[in-house]
């Protein structure tokens, strides 16, 4: 048994202690036991036992080479299935075969970095859950009308379904973060195409979302000018937060109709 390992700051390390919350976030992916799954950010296991308890196909990536060691020690049955790595920096194709699952407790401050890049493998990943800030991931979740929803809401929704399932006590962890943590479950749905051109559909989000206070008649002036004659359709009286995903397909549509005129 090799030595605990020292939560480093720069690392954003809080090490779940909570046993019985590492249990239940194992047991989101419960219905997904024979899909690989990659743990990001094991630190000491206390998330991969549970994993491995439960039959997973364990694959998992951890930037801190202390804690790599120290799972090597501790975890002989991940033998050849620990890479030492930036998971934003990898090739997820080159770590696990998909499709495939992911789950971590997330380090807070590149939460929403590891969603971005989950979205951009979303056609190998039915399934990605775990722990985060207990703001962000009510953020990811949060629903049109809602203050928190978002740039990453919207892009997320598009081709997930969003859980928000349980909050974590900032007691939970070692040593203890400044705000409660949140778990959260997302599926892929039934959508295969946005019937609009994607890159475009990214760039009109977060066009939107740059001025949400004002409507998108004024905060869409970058993509479309001044004098655009769509901007008498009732969707430009709205502000950011008030569209649906498909209602922000439906603008995506008239902006590409717009700017082939």
């Amino acid at each position: 048994m090799t030595k605990a390992v020292r939560p480093k700051k720069a690392l954003g390390q809080h090490f779940l202690k909570d046993v019985e919350v590492a249990k239940r976030i194992a047991d989101t992916l419960s219905g997904y036991v024979g899909t690989p799954v990659l743990e990001i950010g094991p630190g000491m296991g206390m998330l991969t036992r549970f994993l491995l308890a439960c039959g997973h196909n364990l694959s998992v990536v951890e930037l801190d080479t202390e804690s790599v060691t120290y799972l090597e020690h501790n975890f002989p049955e991940l033998d050849g299935r620990i890479i030492t790595g930036d998971f934003l920096q990898s090739d997820l194709l080159q770590i696990v075969s998909p499709p495939f699952c992911v789950i971590g407790n997330y380090p807070y401050h590149i939460s929403s970095q590891i969603f971005f890049k989950v979205l951009a493998y979303k056609d190998h990943i039915p399934c990605c859950s775990g722990m985060l800030q207990k703001e962000v991931a009510e953020r990811l979740a949060a629903g049109p009308g809602s203050k928190t929803y978002g740039i990453l809401s919207v892009l997320l929704q598009a081709w997930y379904d969003v859980e928000y399932l349980f909050t974590v006590s900032e007691q939970a962890f070692n040593p203890p973060p400044k705000v409660k943590s949140g778990v959260i479950r997302i599926k892929r749905n039934d959508r295969t195409t946005l019937n609009c051109n994607e890159a475009l559909f990214k760039t009109v989000v977060k066009t939107s979302f740059n001025q949400r206070r004002k409507t998108l008649r004024n905060s869409m002036k970058p993509l479309l000018g001044k004098d655009c004659p769509d901007y008498i359709l009732p969707v430009f009286d709205k502000r950011p937060e008030q569209l649906s995903v498909e209602q922000f397909i439906n603008l995506t549509q008239i902006t590409e109709r717009h700017l082939k005129i």
